[in-house]
């Protein structure tokens, strides 16, 4: 029996580079998850593997994903955009309803699946990336017109920021802006409109940033966290603490003791300094290294994909790399002091589900991109060859 067109296996072998680093990211984020949340999981739940199962279940999910959306055929993905797209939307308005959405801490932010939750802004930046680069490609030329390119782009913004700001979720609403004006300039937006967009969008941040006084207390505060090392500084003294016990090569793996409730969100958002505490500076320059090299071979395999014309799976790529390295880059400063106190997880690495699985799913379909162009590159090198010969 003939296989569905979407499930032919891409030709060629994918980024075994990328792909081993993925993989090595992920086992490492499994025993970083356990090391973390032992402590905080024998409290609450008396079992100190709580946490770390469930974070098994999330990684097998993960690789399962990665590998099964990097044979799924590329043309499947242009077919399922506006769709995807619309499963998304819906999602984030499901977060409102009374049983299905979830609210922790006053947040609604996740659906209830029975014994799994769902955040739908991991959906949702996994299906603005096909979304962007199609209407970027679609649009072109007319990027640079208000009425026919950059209107429905603004519009789309303010319904994203409406329905995630009721989360409230203003770190995934910043990734949004970010990745949707980071496609728009690589699509061909002229310069002007590129910095009065940026103009408007910072402008807009900055004042969401400021209305409410916890966001304007984090934005203050982590220039100087010693001034209110008990309020607004607590989570980054806390975590300056964990660096400074692990001086350059660590008190050794499980051996930390910030993660005994001195460090909040010690394996989620605070994961790294719980990193730096164990495993001293040298691990965490060892896993800066690896987002570094990652995040290279996802901007090549992305550059192949526009030297073979595929404008679409180029700008997915490169959108992948903001979501990816973006995420990577802002949760490491804001462990390090480096950024103002925001919570932004560590791709595959801290505790999460939703985030781990979607953004598994993201890079597979980077993988299958890189299944397909280098094949076509060399044949296409080969047959200019063969001609000009």
């Amino acid at each position: 029996m003939k296989k569905p067109s979407w499930w032919m296996v891409e030709d060629g072998a994918p980024d075994l580079v990328l792909a081993w680093i993925l993989v090595i990211l992920i086992c490492f984020g499994l025993v970083m998850v356990f090391s973390a949340s032992a402590p905080v999981a024998q409290q609450e739940t008396g079992n100190p593997f709580y946490f770390a199962e469930r974070q098994i279940l999330f990684a097998m999910l993960g690789l399962g994903v990665l590998y099964s959306f990097s044979r799924i055929q590329l043309e499947f993905w242009e077919r399922v955009t506006f769709p995807l797209m619309g499963i998304s939307l819906l999602a984030l308005v499901l977060v409102f309803v009374p049983v299905v959405g979830v609210s922790v801490n006053g947040s609604h932010r996740w659906i209830n699946f029975l014994i799994v939750r769902l955040q739908p802004s991991e959906l949702l930046k996994f299906a603005l990336l096909f979304f962007m680069a199609r209407y970027v490609v679609r649009k072109g030329e007319l990027l640079g017109k208000w009425k026919e390119g950059l209107w429905p782009v603004f519009v789309l913004l303010a319904l994203l920021g409406l329905l995630l700001l009721l989360q409230p979720d203003f770190g995934s609403f910043a990734m949004v802006v970010v990745i949707t004006g980071v496609l728009l300039f690589l699509g061909g937006l002229p310069l002007r409109y590129v910095l009065f967009t940026g103009v408007i969008a910072g402008a807009s941040l900055g004042l969401l940033a400021v209305s409410a006084p916890y966001r304007l207390a984090r934005i203050t505060s982590f220039t100087n966290p010693w001034a209110d090392p008990y309020g607004a500084g607590f989570q980054l003294v806390q975590a300056l603490i964990a660096f400074g016990r692990g001086g350059i090569f660590g008190v050794g793996l499980g051996n930390g003791i910030m993660k005994y409730f001195y460090l909040p969100e010690s394996y989620t958002d605070f994961i790294l300094a719980v990193i730096g505490e164990e495993l001293g500076m040298i691990g965490v320059w060892a896993l800066a290294l690896l987002y570094t090299v990652a995040c290279w071979r996802i901007y090549r395999i992305g550059r192949r994909a526009a030297a073979a014309g595929d404008a679409f799976y180029a700008l997915f790529c490169y959108g992948t790399l903001v979501w990816f390295g973006g995420e990577a880059v802002m949760s490491m400063g804001v462990d390090l002091g480096a950024l103002p106190t925001k919570g932004f997880a560590l791709p595959l690495i801290s505790y999460g589900g939703s985030a781990l699985v979607f953004l598994c799913a993201t890079l597979g379909v980077v993988l299958a991109v890189s299944r397909r162009y280098p094949a076509r590159i060399a044949a296409a090198k080969t047959q200019g060859e063969v001609a000009h010969g």
